[in-house]
C-alpha cells in the first residue's frame, strides 16, 4: 500500500475521531435529502430541509459537510421554447401582467408545454399550475404536441380543484392554447384567458422555472429508454415537487404544505 513502517505505527497511536450519534444522523439525512433531490439541492436548500427536521445547522457547516461527503450539485443547462401560434388563431391580452402571486387559490392558473427526450422519441408534457401555491394541479403527457394534450391537463385540473367562475388562465401564444377547441373549453368553464406577449418567456416565468427544475434538477444525466419510463419519472417528480420541494416564495414550504397552512389560518 506504499505506507512506511513509521507512518503505520504513527497512525496506530493516533486517537480515532469519535462521531456522536447525532452527528452520524446528520450525515445520513444530509446525504439522503441530497439524493432525494437527485443531486440538485445546494447548501442553502439543505440548510432549510435539515432545520425543518430539527437539526441546528448553518450554511457554512452544511457546505463543509457537503465537501466531506462529496455531494456535488449538478450543473444546469439551457432549453428552448417549443410552441408557436398559427396566424389564423386569435390571441388575448396579457391580463396577468407578471403578477405571479395571487392572494388565494384558484384565482390564477398558468400552463405551458415542454419537450422531453427518450430513446423511443420525444415526449411532450403539458401542465397547469396554481400560481398561489405553485402547485401542479393538472398535467398530461403524449408523444404528440396536440391540442388534446393541453385539454387533458386542463380537465384534470378542473376535476381536482373545481374552480369558481372568473378564474384567470395564463399561457403563451402556442397554437394549442389559441385554438378554437381550447378557447371553447375555457369559455365552457367560465375561465378568462390571458396570454404572454410574443416571444416574452418572462411573462410566464413561474411555469418556465418549473420546467427548468424538472430538466436540470431531476432529469439531467438521466437516460430514459422508453416513453413509459419517462412518464413514470415525470409523475414521480411532480409528486416530489408538490409535497417536498421547498420554495422561497412560499416561505420555504412545499406547495401542499403552503396550502395546508393557508387553510388552517383561514379556519
Amino acid at each position: 500500500m506504499n505506507v512506511s513502517r513509521s507512518a503505520y505505527y504513527s497512525w496506530l497511536k493516533r486517537p480515532a475521531k469519535i462521531i456522536t450519534e447525532q452527528e452520524l444522523m446528520l450525515y445520513r439525512r444530509c446525504k439522503s435529502l441530497f439524493n432525494a433531490s437527485r443531486q440538485s439541492a445546494g447548501a442553502r436548500t439543505l440548510v432549510k430541509l435539515l432545520r425543518k427536521e430539527g437539526f441546528s445547522v448553518g450554511i457554512y457547516r452544511v457546505r463543509r459537510l457537503m465537501m466531506k461527503l462529496s455531494l456535488v450539485v449538478k450543473q444546469r443547462r439551457a432549453y428552448k421554447v417549443t410552441t408557436l401560434r398559427k396566424h389564423s388563431h386569435l390571441v388575448t391580452d396579457n391580463l396577468l401582467d407578471r403578477q405571479f402571486n395571487p392572494g388565494k387559490a384558484n384565482q390564477v392558473w398558468a400552463g405551458d408545454i415542454t419537450y422531453l427526450r427518450t430513446h423511443q422519441g420525444w415526449m411532450y408534457l403539458a401542465i397547469v399550475m396554481d400560481l398561489h401555491s405553485r402547485r401542479i394541479v393538472g398535467w398530461a403527457m403524449s408523444k404528440s404536441m396536440t391540442v388534446d394534450l393541453t385539454v387533458r391537463a386542463f380537465q384534470m385540473a378542473v376535476n381536482l380543484r373545481q374552480p369558481a367562475e372568473g378564474l384567470l388562465f395564463h399561457s403563451d401564444r402556442g397554437s394549442q392554447y389559441t385554438s378554437k377547441r381550447y378557447q371553447s373549453l375555457l369559455k365552457r368553464n367560465k375561465v378568462i384567458a390571458s396570454m404572454s406577449g410574443r416571444g416574452a418567456c418572462l411573462d410566464n416565468a413561474v411555469v418556465e422555472r418549473f420546467f427548468g427544475s424538472l430538466k436540470n434538477e431531476w432529469l439531467l444525466h438521466v437516460s430514459h429508454q422508453s416513453r413509459n419510463s419517462m412518464q413514470v419519472d415525470v409523475e414521480k417528480y411532480i409528486k416530489y415537487y408538490n409535497y417536498e420541494r421547498l420554495h422561497t416564495t412560499l416561505n420555504d414550504m412545499s406547495p401542499i404544505e403552503f396550502e395546508s397552512v393557508k387553510e388552517m389560518c383561514a379556519a
